[in-house]
Formats: structure tokens, C-alpha cells, sequence
């Protein structure tokens, strides 16, 4: 938040916003302290570790992260290898401090992954192995997968290896500050080889039919009338570079398991044709038709999510991103193995310190590349792993929900009254049971009257500043220009009324 003086109701508004959202732990039991047995096998684990014996210290790895993040998984190098490249890529060995069978093995397994609130995170290990011993932190000596893969003039993955080793990162990196050596010409000459490789790895999943959606960042700011407001940034291109390398990994990860016909698969099926026909008409009533004629993953690359209208497009595209899951197997290969979005087969494998799975993904991967037996724990735990994930990320999706229907109500509690313009998302002429007709529904704004605008005619309204998605009464036409007054906004119970006016 913005620092500033605070008046006597700018403080209690503060303080409503940060117990709604402090509440929100509650309300939906989210996991609290570890408990002692696991923090003090953590413990155990960091002291009695040990390091691989394969050193590659010599290798000028560096992380590339948000600049407060302490939990990095990641680091990587890149250099020039004839005509193509050669890519190192660590991944945290977070399964050398986990016994299987163990306290914290349960804990985990009971968590799924790292819980992002409002006020801070819920971490899936404990800070002595997530923060500390277990994060490649610059300078300091780590256990870690390491993927080596061969790359030729096009980016495109000619053979790859993945080995225990030792590393040391040699700094810290984040987002914004690489992005701004690379514009300014003075990035060191991994990073400007990451972008030469990253763009190559774009171009790589345009041609294979491969889509992202590009949501900007969101953060809360306070206003010094007591106000609040959404400050949305888009992506860096360094960002989208950075998880090209990610992203590489999981299809390599994936093809390593498919070959070993063991592992377990991050799936999504392609859209169906009934949300591809609803998105080509929300894309017209929105002003920037999708013609059809390039996929959509590639129309998904043109819009600008700084624009309002394009904004509520990438908003509305999320119909096209549903299904995603898990798909485990054991000897033989499963006949849905394609992540339509990625347009390959993917495995999440990147992110051990943050998510359950990966600590598998990873241990599979590592022995059947090297001709070793993949040890009886990890196949065992294969067909529990995606109700795990399912839960948890449902648990993550509900926190985010719910969150931002309590921002977005804090940031319209100063403007009652006041008139707004908005561009209409979706329209509804007749939902029933909570449900409108363009199929959205659930808690807050897209549901169950949480908005308190009654069970007529209503829509999904889009206003530009404050930054705020809400359902609003009235027949109401899809990329339509309206004017609505805020009626009212409620903090406690994330509750926001709309009226048109006019």
C-alpha cells in the first residue's frame, strides 16, 4: 500500500479491509502453523543433509524471480552451443529433505501447495527448507535437479538429460530489474541469450498451436481519501521469456515419463466447439472480432490487457482454459496425454518448493533418465496425487475468488452514489438458481446474488477505474457502453449493488 496519513475513517476502512481479508482464513480453514512433529523432522532433514556428489558449482546459474520472493525453485543458465544453445535449468531437490512416509511428508501431502493470501502465504514446506535450505538463494551451496538440454538454431529441444548436482546461483534476479538492463543494452549476456532463446520458444508454441492467457498482475493501493484502487500491470516480456524455459522443461519432463510409461501428466482437452462459437461472438460484441481464421491462441497474443474492452476479451477467454487435471500412469501411456493450451504433452515439474506434485515429477524424471529404477514411494503415491492437487486447487481458486470480491467492495465504498462508466462483459436475460446464461457462476459477482441485484435480467459490467467486475441489472448486451451508479459496497460481506442509470 501507498504510504500516506491516515484520517480516523481511512483507518477503520483500512482495518476492515484487512480483517475481511484476515477472516477469509478462517472462513475457509485454511492450513495454519505446522505442527511441531514436522517442524522439528524439518529441521532434522536440514541438518543431517547431505549434497549430491556431481558438483556443478561451476555453473553461473542465476534465479530470475518477483524481487521479494525468498522460496525460489528455479535458476538457470544459457549459453551459445554452435549453432544452437545449450540450457542448464536446477530445479530445488526438495525430495532429498523429505522422507517418505514421514511427518512432513503427510503434512504436504495434507497442504497440495503454497497458499497465496492477501496478508502474506501459507507455505507448503516449512521456512527452514521453502526460504532457507531448500531455496537456491545466491550464494549458497544446493541440492537440485538439473536439467541440461541441447537446443539447435531454433530453440527446438535436440536431446535432454536430467542429473543431481550441487549448484550455487550467482545472484538474485527479478523481473523488473532484467527487464530493465535488457531495454537499457547493459543485461548480462545470459539474460540477453534467455530473451534470444525465449522469443525463439514463442514462435516454437505459435506454430504448435500453443495459448496463454496474458493476465496482468493486480495489487491494491491505498488512496489518501481513504479509498482503495486496483493497480493492474501487464507482464514483462522477460517474464513470458523466463516461463518458456519452464514450460520446456514440463514437455521434456512429460516425454521422459512417456517413454518410461510412469509418471503422472498435467492435461487439459481442447475447448469444445460450443465455447469456441460463445467466445468468436463475445470477441464481435467486444470490438475486436476473432475471425477464426488463426487459432485462438494466436488471436489470444494480439490483445492489450491495459485496454478495457480487449481486457474483458482475455477475461472472457477463460472459457476456453477449463478441464485442466492430472493424469497419472504405470505401464502403460495414457490415450489424453496432450495439454491443449501448452499444444503438448506437459508435466508440472518446475516448482517442487511450491507444489506437491512436482516432488515426484522430478524423482521420476531423474531415474529414468539415468537407467535407475523409479523409487516404490513415488509410484506408489501416482493415482493419490490428483484428488490431492484437485482440492487444493480449488481451495486456491476459492481464496482468489473471494479476495477480490472483498478489494473490489473496498475499492467502490468511497464512490456511493457516484456514476461510473463500463463496458458490459456478458449479458443475462434470465438466470435461474444462481446461474446466468453465459455460463459463469459461483460465489461474489458471477453468482448466487451475493450482489444483492435480485434474480431479474442482469449482466457482468466492466468498469476502468476503479478497477472493478461486478453484475449489474438489466438487459444488458455484451460490448455495450453503460453508465451505473454504486448503490452500495460492503467490505465485511463482499457485497456491491449496481443500478443503470438511465
Amino acid at each position: 500500500m501507498s504510504h500516506h496519513r491516515l484520517t480516523p475513517s481511512v483507518h477503520r476502512q483500512e482495518n476492515q479491509l484487512a480483517e475481511a481479508l484476515s477472516a477469509l482464513r478462517t472462513t475457509l480453514e485454511l492450513p495454519g502453523p505446522f505442527p511441531e512433529d514436522v517442524l522439528r523432522e524439518a529441521k532434522e532433514a536440514v541438518a543431517n543433509h547431505r549434497l549430491p556428489e556431481l558438483d556443478f558449482t561451476h555453473i553461473e546459474f542465476v534465479t530470475i524471480d518477483p524481487a521479494s520472493s525468498t522460496d525460489l525453485d528455479q535458476a538457470l543458465f544459457i549459453d551459445r552451443s554452435g549453432e544452437g544453445y545449450k540450457v542448464f535449468y536446477a530445479n530445488a531437490d526438495v525430495p532429498s529433505f523429505v522422507a517418505p512416509g514421514g511427518a512432513l511428508d503427510a503434512e504436504t501431502r495434507r497442504r497440495g501447495q503454497t497458499i497465496y493470501t492477501p496478508d502474506g502465504r501459507i507455505p507448503l514446506h516449512p521456512e527452514v527448507i521453502s526460504e532457507e535450505a531448500g531455496s537456491l538463494l545466491a550464494g549458497q551451496l544446493c541440492a537440485a535437479f538439473v536439467w541440461e538440454f541441447e537446443l539447435d538454431a531454433v530453440a527446438e529441444v535436440s536431446a535432454v538429460q536430467v542429473r543431481r548436482a550441487t549448484v550455487r546461483s550467482r545472484a538474485k534476479l527479478s523481473y523488473a530489474g532484467v527487464q530493465a538492463d535488457l531495454d537499457a543494452g547493459t543485461a548480462a549476456p545470459v539474460l540477453e541469450l534467455l530473451r534470444e532463446v525465449g522469443m525463439k520458444r514463442v514462435e516454437l508454441e505459435r506454430l504448435r498451436g500453443g495459448a496463454s492467457l496474458n493476465m496482468p498482475e493486480q495489487e491494491i493501493e491505498q488512496l489518501p481519501d481513504g479509498g482503495y484502487r486496483i493497480v493492474a500491470a501487464p507482464a514483462l516480456p522477460v517474464e513470458d521469456w523466463n516461463a518458456q524455459i519452464s514450460l520446456m522443461t514440463g514437455m521434456a519432463a512429460a516425454g521422459i515419463m512417456l517413454e518410461g510409461k510412469v509418471g503422472i501428466l498435467r492435461t487439459m482437452p481442447a475447448p469444445d466447439a460450443a465455447s469456441l462459437a460463445h467466445f468468436h461472438r463475445q470477441t464481435h460484441a467486444l470490438g475486436k472480432p476473432w475471425d477464426g481464421e488463426v487459432n485462438y491462441g494466436e488471436y489470444l497474443r494480439t490483445l492489450d490487457p491495459t485496454d478495457p474492452q480487449q481486457l474483458a476479451i482475455v477475461h472472457s477467454a477463460g472459457m476456453l482454459f477449463r478441464g485442466a487435471g492430472y493424469t497419472p500412469f504405470d505401464g502403460s501411456v495414457p490415450e489424453a496425454a496432450v495439454q491443449a493450451a501448452i499444444g503438448a504433452a506437459y508435466a508440472h515439474s518446475t516448482a517442487p518448493l511450491r507444489r506437491l506434485v512436482d516432488r515426484f515429477v522430478l524423482v521420476i524424471c531423474e531415474a529414468l533418465s539415468n537407467g535407475a529404477a523409479v523409487p516404490a514411494w513415488a509410484r506408489e503415491a501416482l493415482p493419490s496425487l490428483p484428488s490431492i492437487m484437485a482440492a487444493s486447487d480449488q481451495l486456491a481458486a476459492k481464496l482468489e475468488r473471494l479476495s477480490l470480491d472483498t478489494v473490489e467492495a473496498a475499492l467502490l465504498v468511497n464512490h456511493i452514489g457516484q456514476e461510473f462508466d463500463a463496458v458490459v462483459i456478458s449479458g443475462s436475460k434470465n438466470p435461474r438458481n444462481g446461474k446466468s446464461t453465459d455460463g459463469k457462476n459461483g460465489n461474489g459477482k458471477n453468482g448466487n446474488g451475493k450482489n444483492g441485484n435480485g434474480n431479474g435480467p442482469s449482466g457482468i459490467v466492466q468498469i476502468a477505474e476503479p478497477a472493478v467486475t461486478a453484475r449489474c441489472p438489466g438487459e444488458l448486451e455484451p460490448g455495450t457502453q453503460v453508465r451505473v451508479r454504486i448503490v452500495s459496497a460492503d467490505i465485511a460481506t463482499r457485497e456491491i449493488r449496481l443500478e443503470l442509470v438511465g
